[in-house]
């Protein structure tokens, strides 16, 4: 949910004909409620970049799914390591069965959640993503062991500790921002984007001016031209109103 200080610094920004984009992991339907509640209309980039989106028709302007046979192979090789498994197709959530883990990501982004039996006999066609939810130390582990093994045939990164997440390899947040500013037509030179965690890296990266949210992850640190204060003290919010404020004075 977007604070009221980060909600009014949005408004300001649009109405001072700025271009402000939602770039998320999460799926469509999770974040739209958001972008129109914030009068987002510019594109939505979610699902890592795997899919850009009209907020306000839901067309979807973008959608790279995984390769089939890689996502099968990683269903595969999680599942028999015991870690519930998330599979994402046609913007609704599946899993194997109901567990704690399931239970609570349902919860926290307030979704539906379909229990399909065995995922591998189930599964119609490839995903747009699946993602691995755990204990976060025994998936920093898992992170890399799927990194050795599906090197250049995935993108995989976490996006919260607890959640280990699988695309495809043409996949990230920058390469979902790159597409968007195609369609609105802005470089990434003009760009200014804000990041916390590991799936942010790339988001920096593409980038001209990349501001990492206190506490953020060590490589959105490393990788930052700017460190903002912490959400809990909306420093987004206090970027762009300083932006706003530096170009009024001009």
């Amino acid at each position: 949910m977007l604070r009221p200080r980060t909600l009014a610094a949005i408004a300001a920004a649009r109405a001072a004909n700025i271009h402000v984009l939602i770039v998320t992991g999460r799926m469509f339907q999770s974040v739209r409620r958001y972008a129109l509640a914030a009068g987002i209309t510019d594109p939505v980039v979610c699902y890592q970049g795997a899919v850009v989106a009209d907020p306000a028709t839901g067309e979807f302007l973008r959608y790279v799914p995984m390769p089939e046979p890689e996502a099968r192979e990683v269903i595969g090789a999680v599942d028999a390591l015991g870690y519930t498994i998330l599979a994402y197709v046609d913007d609704e959530l599946y899993v194997a069965r109901e567990t704690p883990e399931s239970d609570a990501y349902a919860g926290f982004q307030h979704l539906t959640v379909h229990v399909v039996g065995d995922l591998l006999d189930w599964l119609p066609k490839a995903p747009t993503k699946l993602v691995a939810v755990g204990d976060p130390h025994a998936l920093d582990g898992l992170e890399v062991e799927m990194k050795a093994r599906f090197d250049g045939r995935l993108y995989i990164s976490k996006s919260l500790p607890h959640f280990l997440e699988f695309a495809s390899p043409s996949v990230n947040k920058g390469s979902g921002l790159d597409f968007a500013a195609g369609l609105l037509g802005f470089s990434r030179e003009q760009a200014v984007s804000f990041g916390d965690g590991e799936n942010d890296v790339e988001l920096l990266e593409w980038a001209g001016f990349g501001v990492a949210v206190a506490n953020a992850h060590p490589r959105v640190l490393s990788v930052a031209d700017f460190v903002c204060p912490s959400v809990d003290e909306e420093g987004v919010a206090q970027v762009i109103e300083a932006h706003l404020a530096a170009s009024a004075a001009k």
